[in-house]
């Protein structure tokens, strides 16, 4: 079949944007490496010149001099024209990446608001108020529960005039308690002896009695 109608061309593969950004920097840095090398010849003949005076050589080698100069030239307007180029290709790519990014959003907005409506299906907002209502009951009735379990029995019925007049009579006797005069004379009295009675009057080696006074000895019998 091959032989009678021939064998289809293969089909090149789309031009990706990448790659040919990824192509003109490498062109615009053989071209950059270009520039640097004819900017190192111009110095050399520049160099050349200063040394040389005015006649057909220093003439000769100022004709090389503007030759290279001239190819300088264009290969800089090479260089702005690819970049440019590469410029205007990064730009494109960034607005493709950002739809891109932008569709890949909003399908996943989407597959949440799918699941939000399949998750809401599940909830019951009545069911929810009637729970709240009957949590509302149950707190209720164990107020009134503790209330109950809280009443107080036995207690005697006082008149409420006579607690009223026992309330401001104990506000006296607490008055009277703020006073601590009685500690003046608690703190005016003598401290209590450290030694032993007679021990402070003794002198020399003569014993002393418990009231202090030297005791009398003994005679032999």
């Amino acid at each position: 079949m091959n032989r009678l109608f021939g064998k289809g061309k293969s089909k090149e593969p789309a031009p990706n944007l990448n790659d040919c950004i990824s192509n003109i920097d490498s062109r615009g840095e053989s071209i950059d490496k270009k520039i640097n090398r004819l900017d190192m010849e111009l110095k050399k003949y520049k160099d050349q010149m200063k040394k040389m005076r005015d006649g057909p050589a220093k003439n000769q080698v100022k004709q090389k001099a503007m030759r290279v100069l001239k190819q300088k030239k264009m290969y800089e307007s090479q260089r702005d024209q690819l970049s440019q180029q590469s410029f205007n290709l990064e730009q494109q790519n960034f607005a493709v990446q950002s739809l891109k990014d932008t569709k890949t959003t909003v399908d996943a907005m989407k597959v949440g608001v799918k699941d939000f409506r399949k998750a809401y299906k599940n909830v019951n907002i009545d069911h929810i108020e009637n729970m709240q209502d009957e949590l509302e009951d149950m707190m209720e009735m164990n107020n009134e529960i503790q209330e109950v379990m809280g009443r107080s029995y036995g207690m005697p019925e006082v008149d409420d005039d006579e607690l009223e007049a026992e309330l401001d009579a104990l506000g006296d006797e607490l008055g009277l308690d703020e006073d601590t005069s009685y500690l003046d004379d608690a703190v005016t009295a003598p401290s209590i002896p450290t030694s032993e009675p007679g021990m402070e009057s003794a002198t020399g080696d003569v014993p002393v009695d418990e009231f202090g006074l030297p005791q009398i000895p003994q005679s032999a019998k």
